[in-house]
């Protein structure tokens, strides 16, 4: 039987429901998506409505869905995860992120299906080390992240390194180290949307919008920096994934960093309006771990043979809200 199925796990998340289209556009694959949508008004279910998957898949019964698809599953892509970095459960946050991600591993090892998972630039931690996506154990285990879902992300590509090494791995495997994605599909979000998503409104109406002041003496207020990566360039690299054998870990951002104001003000030029943009005192509860830079190093997925361009800010924003944010229709 030819494999053409494709399991995305959060499939009708944000980066997850992009992937999703972006594949059932393409229409080479049958597509089956694990989620929860909790409520029947939710964004998430609105979030797939306009794409022809073949199953929706309950988390508590994914592995027996598995078992009764043996042979069928070509790849696995899998973004479900607890993804918000103020999580008090740290023990769900384990067990989602990376108990739930092994079981899946030896799951697609078992069965010759590919694996293809969301990391994070999470597990750089304060970026004291750098953004360098080398995936050898001894860089991987020098990383220490600020906070429970950067530790989780870290520990499974621990374990992904230490499990190909020893021959225990799916035909492919590509971790992917997201940066700061923005994008359509992400109202349910709530306080987690993107920094786009937040202000647009105000922005709409030509209100003033705040930001983060910088308690960093090196930034100035709103100057702290950001690698932004608009939700289509992830969907395009990991259909590129999917059309060749390339595996390991790989930063997946821009490759440069912008700052907070650059994306404000982008946002205001988009909804036509002149920026109005005033400064509030970051949150005590965050301010310890906050980052003031990051910027995904390229060259590893560049080396790997990726050669399309990433869209800039600019561009990035305006699609957003031309395309979604400033419709009747958001969701794509």
């Amino acid at each position: 039987m030819s494999r053409r199925l494709i399991l995305v796990t959060g499939g009708a998340g944000f980066i997850g429901s992009n992937i999703v289209a972006g594949l059932c556009a393409q229409g080479d694959y049958d597509i089956a998506v694990c989620d929860r949508l909790r409520t029947a008004d939710s964004g998430k279910r609105r979030n797939l409505s306009k794409h022809p998957i073949v199953d929706f898949i309950a988390p508590e019964t994914l592995f027996d869905w598995l078992a009764a698809h043996r042979g069928e599953v070509e790849a696995v892509v899998h973004m479900g995860a607890v993804s918000s970095t103020t999580e008090a459960d740290a023990d769900l946050i384990v067990h989602t992120n990376f108990t739930l991600s092994k079981d899946l591993w030896n799951w697609c090892a078992g069965d010759d299906a590919r694996l293809i998972y969301a990391s994070s630039a999470a597990t750089y931690g304060d970026g004291a080390l750098g953004f360098e996506d080398a995936d050898d154990l001894a860089s991987l285990a020098r990383l220490r992240p600020l906070n429970a879902y950067g530790w989780s992300k870290s520990l499974f590509d621990l374990y992904a390194r230490r499990e190909a090494l020893r021959g225990h791995a799916p035909t492919q495997w590509a971790g992917l180290k997201f940066f700061n994605v923005y994008g359509p599909n992400e109202h349910h979000k709530g306080g987690m949307k993107s920094v786009v998503a937040q202000i647009y409104p105000r922005a709409k109406a030509g209100e003033t919008v705040t930001l983060f002041k910088s308690h960093n003496p090196d930034y100035a207020d709103g100057g702290q920096l950001r690698d932004f990566i608009y939700v289509k360039d992830i969907e395009a690299v990991i259909a590129w994934l999917l059309a060749r054998p390339v595996s390991g870990l790989f930063n997946l951002g821009s490759g440069q960093a912008r700052s907070f104001k650059d994306l404000a003000e982008a946002t205001f030029r988009a909804a036509g309006h002149a920026p109005k943009i005033a400064y509030i005192d970051t949150p005590a509860a965050i301010r310890d771990q906050y980052q003031y830079f990051t910027e995904a190093k390229m060259e590893r997925l560049r080396r790997a043979g990726y050669q399309a361009a990433f869209t800039t800010l600019e561009d990035g924003v305006a699609a957003y809200v031309a395309g979604y944010l400033g419709t009747a229709d958001p969701y794509r």
